[in-house]
């Protein structure tokens, strides 16, 4: 890599990021189904039909793991925890043998001298939960805030920063009006209140979290740049409405306590009722914020119905996922946030990484991390205060909907033997992280 660690600011934070599900195995260690379990046993919605029920083994081979982040040298691990397996019932009675996994996994960091950065929540919601209405169910909030408590109350003293949600526009739109990712609805309705509540759910646990005493609290958030397809009128709106939908719907809530307009107008008439009472909720103060980037997306218009719009494939470079490389919006989205969102609220880059199908020699993957430290320089450069970076993600794992043929990973994972291997990146990272 051309970069090295003395190119930043000397508290300037380096991580790697996984989730749970992802890499956990969740058939093991009494944990409980959750609606990504019955989503991939549904015919048709995952690539070969497959699961996370074993994924990395990450349950029994989390020392290994842990291992490979300090080899690395990398100050941070950000990880998720899964609700199912400390409340297999998404309420009641908890599994022990779930905290019991998060404590040892926190102290393994911590004797390691690896800072632990939780999110609460990475989609795989318990079934009972879901067969309640999920998240289009307003008492979700008040679920997930007692989730919080019990998994806090165990680790919460111990972490370096905890965000509840990852990405909530995965969380909603992605799943309830897209139908690409569990519970697999296209609903509008269904979309709109799980759009608002899981903002409301955010809030509530940070404040069970503020109530536990814990800070250093955040809220992180997916962005894709959008982009009209053409000159024309149309596709600028449409290009808009899509920046509403994925980015401004939900860094409005926490930052602005509003929504924008231009997604009112499609989805005002399926928000819950009195939905506006709850922004002093979802707005509660967080610590720092979070963007998770990858691509840009070029958008036009349509005469189908609202919102009237659909992606266009555009000319640059892509990853294994198909997704354009575009470092310099990565750029734009942390000026404007700073900007228009957050001040001199600390940013920290929460996920930046890229899918290659190169499984050892992965050049790609090195040019890609590079580009994008180049384009967060040019953000620190203009004023942008970023406190740290977080490569996604530490190992092959369960790409979700795409099963396990997309690899993310800075280290190579044979999913038959479920050997570990690291990759050029991971050496190239490990060298610039040395580097002073």
């Amino acid at each position: 890599m051309k970069h090295k660690r003395s190119d930043f600011p000397q508290d300037f934070l380096f991580g790697v990021a996984t989730s749970a599900y992802q890499i956990e195995g969740h058939a093991q260690g009494g944990a409980g189904k959750t609606h990504w379990d019955s989503f991939a046993a549904t015919p048709g919605n995952v690539v070969n039909a497959e699961n996370g029920d074993l994924a990395c083994d990450h349950l029994n081979r989390f020392e290994q793991d842990l291992d490979l982040i300090q080899e690395a040298g990398f100050d941070c691990y950000r990880f998720s925890t899964s609700w199912a397996r400390v409340l297999p019932e998404g309420r009641g009675a908890v599994n022990q043998a779930g905290l019991d996994f998060y404590d040892r996994l926190t102290d393994g960091l911590l004797e390691r001298g690896i800072r632990p950065c939780a999110t609460l929540y990475h989609w795989e919601l318990p079934s009972p939960l879901a067969d309640l209405g999920g998240w289009r169910n307003r008492d979700i909030a008040g679920w997930f805030a007692d989730f919080t408590e019990v998994i806090m109350g165990r680790i919460g003293d111990r972490m370096f920063s905890v965000a509840p949600i990852n990405e909530p526009w995965c969380v909603s739109w992605l799943s309830h009006f897209d139908g690409h990712h569990a519970p697999g609805l296209r609903d509008i309705r269904a979309t709109a209140r799980a759009m608002h509540h899981v903002l409301l759910a955010h809030g509530r646990s940070i404040e069970a979290m503020r109530g536990l005493g814990m800070s250093n609290l955040g809220a992180v958030f997916n962005l894709e740049w959008a982009e009209p397809a053409d000159d024309s009128a149309q596709s600028e709106n449409a290009a808009a409405l899509y920046d509403g939908i994925y980015n401004r719907f939900f860094l409005g809530g926490v930052f602005k306590k509003s929504y924008p307009e231009n997604v009112l107008d499609g989805l005002a008439p399926h928000l819950p009722a009195d939905w506006e009472d709850d922004f002093e909720t979802i707005g509660a103060p967080v610590d720092w914020c979070g963007l998770n980037y990858y691509t840009r997306k070029l958008i036009s218009h349509t005469d189908a119905p609202w919102p009237s719009l659909k992606e266009v494939q555009g000319p640059l470079p892509k990853t294994q996922m198909g997704w354009e490389i575009d470092p310099d919006a990565l750029s734009r989205f942390l000026i404007r946030t700073a900007r228009e969102y957050t001040g001199e609220l600390p940013i920290f880059v929460t996920e930046n990484g890229m899918a290659s199908s190169e499984r050892q020699q992965d050049n790609d993957r090195i040019d890609y991390l590079d580009l994008h430290l180049s384009a967060l320089q040019e953000a620190l450069n203009q004023g942008v205060p970023i406190n740290g970076y977080f490569v996604w993600s530490l190992l092959d794992n369960y790409e979700w909907a795409l099963g396990y043929e997309k690899r993310f990973g800075l280290v190579d994972v044979d999913f038959k033997t479920l050997k570990r291997t690291p990759k050029a990146s991971y050496h190239a990272i490990k060298s610039a992280l040395a580097s002073i």
